[in-house]
């Protein structure tokens, strides 16, 4: 009963598709989704060019040709020194300050990699209305992988994020990315060489 119970409370132990499904049916990416991901992509590609983890995120509002981006960021973690230089993080204060409001209920958070405990937290608290990710992140995920983080009942706001969109070009730039930072290590390079990707 207790390991049920500790299952319960940190999102373990349940099978999950790729497409959870919802009071409304199967949740499913739309094709702005995947256009807004390609965005995501690109700042990805700019953060690994400054030598941070390639990690991208778009805040839009709308839908097909009418969505606007309020927000979008990339990594600048090691380059700021900052430990909340999260792309999610970044792209969703630049929303609010766009919308003029801390509630994002109707935007669409797309990110390339499953959020982090933190920025989980983040898209929780500023209660984004759908939470669209490329690759799972199977050591510090907080959204599918290791925690069920937006969709615990406990909470105030929940949505069930839509998982696996583009998710092979996300992983395959993550990869490209530590691989070249192994290979750098293992040839003596400094760390500012490194960060010239």
């Amino acid at each position: 009963m207790i390991v049920a119970w500790c299952k319960r409370l940190l999102g373990r132990g349940e099978a999950r598709s790729a497409e959870p499904p919802s009071l409304s049916g199967p949740v499913q990416a739309t094709a702005t989704d995947r256009r807004m991901m390609q965005r995501a992509l690109e700042l990805a590609r700019q953060a690994a060019e400054k030598g941070e983890v390639p990690v991208g995120a778009v805040v839009y509002l709308g839908e097909s040709e009418e969505a606007r981006i309020l927000g979008e960021a990339h990594n600048t973690r090691e380059n700021e020194r900052d430990p909340v230089g999260h792309a999610e993080l970044l792209a969703i204060q630049l929303a609010a300050r766009e919308l003029g409001d801390w509630r994002l209920n109707d935007c669409t958070l797309v990110v390339t990699l499953e959020p982090c405990l933190m920025c989980a937290g983040a898209i929780v608290n500023a209660r984004v209305g759908r939470l669209v990710f490329g690759a799972r992140d199977p050591k510090a995920g907080a959204v599918a992988s290791l925690y069920r983080l937006c969709e615990d009942e406990r909470l105030n706001h929940r949505l069930t994020p839509i998982e696996g969109v583009l998710a092979e070009e996300s992983s395959e730039l993550l990869r490209a990315f530590f691989r070249a930072r192994r290979s750098q290590g293992a040839t003596g390079q400094s760390t500012s060489d490194a960060r010239r990707l």
